[in-house]
């Protein structure tokens, strides 16, 4: 079953870059933004990671931990993230699970082509593990600085 604003978010596990797993659960106490895109060092999605790069800090500040989420290899990440300096993990997510979780595998067309693929969406969860707000056919201009008030505002709350 797909997530809903104001309910919990169903337990799960996924590989995380740094040899880490990530879970949920593991992070009760703490805010949690989940973005998805499409592929690791494509511009939209490179220049989407550098945006939670550069609002890090506040993100920290704010008791809010940060995640990206794609279908690509842990390999793959860990050279994203190296040569984007991203302070946080990238979450690997070969079998679709957890887009599966979040609903965000959609039908796409490229050049007249159809296909699925990643809808680019974030989602910003609650010290509770409560899904409090998100975003679905995300445009990066603007869009980190949204979630950070989101973020933000919730964390004051």
């Amino acid at each position: 079953m797909a997530v809903a604003i104001d309910t919990p978010v169903a337990h799960f596990e996924a590989p995380a870059t740094g040899g880490q797993t990530f879970s949920l659960d593991g992070l009760k106490g703490k805010q949690v933004v989940l973005y998805f895109y499409p592929k690791d060092s494509t511009p939209g999605c490179t220049t989407e990671g550098q945006g939670f790069r550069d609002h890090y800090p506040q993100f920290q500040a704010a008791n809010t931990e940060v995640f990206g989420v794609s279908r690509d290899s842990l390999k793959s990440h860990e050279n994203f993230k190296a040569k984007q300096a991203f302070p946080f993990e990238l979450i690997s997510d070969k079998d679709e699970a957890v887009c599966q979780l979040f609903d965000v595998i959609k039908l796409k067309k490229l050049y007249g082509k159809e296909y699925m693929g990643v809808d680019r969406s974030t989602f910003l969860i609650d010290k509770d593990g409560v899904l409090r707000q998100q975003w679905r056919g995300v445009k990066v201009p603007g869009h980190v600085e949204a979630v950070l008030a989101a973020a933000q505002a919730l964390d004051k709350a």
